[in-house]
């Protein structure tokens, strides 16, 4: 077994995974972390255990935070999930405030726990809905401050927040994890997702997933609610 560790922020979602096959490709050995905060599309849950049973992770937590922390978006409160285009505003309503910021908080102290110099998050400043938390500006300086705010840095262990996918399109994204061997079958990225799991199809996640598999030029496996019906 490796020596080599890593924290791994899994979401469920294609990005996720791609950085977990891209950081067992180097050797890591990994350690996930998830986590359940009321959102609707809780079926993502289940992908990101799928995705680390794939990866034979050592261990994967789901950390369960109070949803009335993350209020006034589409994710987690009874507010409508635009579809096909139609959230206008240059930050969307699918935006979660914060989020990124807590989750990578949460995993430095696991990683600083686990004596972990590197945390992989799938963050993409290329085919993504416009979150501010996914930009290089936030990554950088999330990451100085973590070699400011830890023992681990003071005492000359400086941590690393590797996000490989910041400037790669949806394809390449999945070009990439493909050429690694992954089953994208086992990913779930649908926001408005039905009562059994099927993705709507017309949200902004779900038309960037399309999209990306068309350019990629590689089978969709994903199971629309739309195709279900024809």
């Amino acid at each position: 077994m490796s020596n080599k560790k890593a924290v791994i922020l899994l979401s469920g979602g294609i990005d996720s995974a791609t950085c977990a096959a891209i950081a067992k490709d180097e050797g890591y050995q990994l350690y996930g972390m998830s986590f359940s905060y009321g959102q609707r599309h809780a079926v993502e849950l289940e992908a990101a255990k799928r995705t680390g049973k794939f990866f034979s992770i050592h261990e994967h937590r789901i950390i369960s935070l109070d949803p009335a922390a993350f209020s006034s978006n589409a994710l987690t409160d009874d507010i409508e999930v635009p579809k096909n285009g139609n959230d206008k505003d240059s930050i969307p309503v699918t935006y979660v405030p914060a989020r990124n910021t807590i989750f990578l908080s949460l995993a430095l102290g696991w990683a600083e726990v686990l004596e972990v110099n590197d945390i992989f998050i799938g963050v993409n400043a290329v085919d993504y809905s416009g979150y501010p938390d996914c930009r290089p500006e936030f990554i950088s300086s999330f990451e100085a401050m973590a070699n400011l705010a830890t023992k681990a840095a003071v005492n000359g262990r400086k941590i690393h927040i590797r996000t490989p996918l910041m400037n790669l399109s949806k394809a390449q994204i999945i070009q990439t994890g493909t050429k690694l061997g992954f089953d994208y079958s086992l990913t779930h990225s649908c926001y408005d997702p039905s009562s059994d799991g099927a993705a709507c199809g017309e949200c902004d996640s779900c038309l960037i997933r399309k999209a990306g598999f068309k350019k990629a030029g590689v089978k969709d496996p994903t199971r629309y609610i739309t195709l279900n019906a024809v």
